[in-house]
């Protein structure tokens, strides 16, 4: 059986990333330095592969790289107690409920914008009215 080997552009195009992106993610260290062809071509593996989607869905999630890279971390620790990452999901929860309370609050104030106006011209606008004063 032959091992994976993925060129870069095959490794963006079978995760949906961008080869600079998965570059700037080897600079910084979430992903490995790659291996090199004899023609100095970046090489990839399924381990790298899986480790770039992990990335992905992390960042889909709303994690920080910085959480991306505790949670790496943690996750090459095979045997060690899965609180951690409890805790980090469960911060990062806690976070996208804040966002939701934050945008509920804007489509509030939206609402109410839009149903101060009752047609007409922008010299009697209410909307831009409301928004030119504190």
């Amino acid at each position: 059986m032959s091992k994976l080997a993925l060129t870069i552009g095959d490794l963006a195009k079978s995760t949906q990333t961008k080869t600079v992106t998965i570059r700037y993610y080897e600079q910084i260290g979430l992903l490995p330095a790659s291996k090199r062809n004899e023609a100095g071509y970046r090489i990839y593996d399924e381990a790298d592969r899986d480790r770039l989607l992990f990335v992905r869905r992390s960042r889909y999630l709303g994690f920080s790289l910085d959480d991306i890279r505790e949670l790496l971390g943690l996750a090459d620790q095979r045997d060690a107690s899965c609180a951690s990452v409890d805790a980090k999901v469960a911060q990062q929860l806690e976070q996208v409920k804040g966002r939701i309370r934050d945008l509920q609050a804007l489509e509030t104030e939206l609402n109410r914008l839009l149903s101060c106006c009752h047609g007409g011209v922008i010299e009697q606008c209410r909307i831009i009215e409301s928004l030119s004063h504190s």
